[in-house]
């Protein structure tokens, strides 16, 4: 997939990540209230490794999770990300592909999570061919599931799953499916 691919909604533009996004990044990575779900602050190297890891995965597979952008100010601005993200057969449910999203505090409660996701699904079920993608969250993170349930997906109670976190010891995480039209 080359660099300039982007997906467009009627308030978004999403696109690859570039270098140049690497500081934006790192700042919503290291705000507590964005990071709470996950155990906190990520530092500055596990912020650039996982935008690798992002960047990496539109490499190997042709979709990944995507830079948000929006002009909620007037100016288009970096929001977070939304997108799908390959798993191996090494995660507790097997190889599969997630959809999930983060975004920097001043973009939540605009329904530009939602609008971001619904783009991210439509690619993977259009472009890229999927037949299903999960997502999963934290019990207590309720904003991510009200945007699945914005999303119409399925609550999966017999996927759920814990897997060992480097900060929280364990992680649980609840399970919803989306299943391509």
């Amino acid at each position: 997939m080359t660099r300039d691919f982007t997906l467009t909604t009627a308030r978004l533009t999403m696109r690859r990540w570039q270098d140049a996004d690497r500081d934006a990044f790192a700042e919503m990575n290291a705000d507590p209230e964005v990071m709470a779900d996950l155990g906190g602050p990520l530092s500055r190297a596990a912020s650039d490794a996982k935008l690798a890891s992002f960047d990496a995965a539109f490499d190997s597979h042709g979709f990944g999770r995507w830079l948000v952008q929006g002009s909620p100010g007037g100016e288009p601005e970096f929001l977070g990300y939304a997108g799908i993200k390959p798993h191996d057969a090494s995660h507790p449910l097997g190889a599969h592909n997630d959809i999930g999203w983060r975004l920097r505090r001043r973009a939540w409660g605009h329904g530009f999570a939602t609008e971001a996701a619904t783009a991210a699904l439509d690619d993977a079920f259009g472009r890229v061919g999927l037949d299903a993608v999960y997502a999963y969250t934290a019990a207590d993170n309720i904003r991510s599931q009200r945007v699945m349930a914005r999303l119409g997906l399925d609550r999966a109670e017999q996927l759920d799953f814990t897997m060992p976190d480097e900060v929280l010891g364990e992680w649980h995480g609840l399970v919803w499916v989306a299943s391509a039209p």
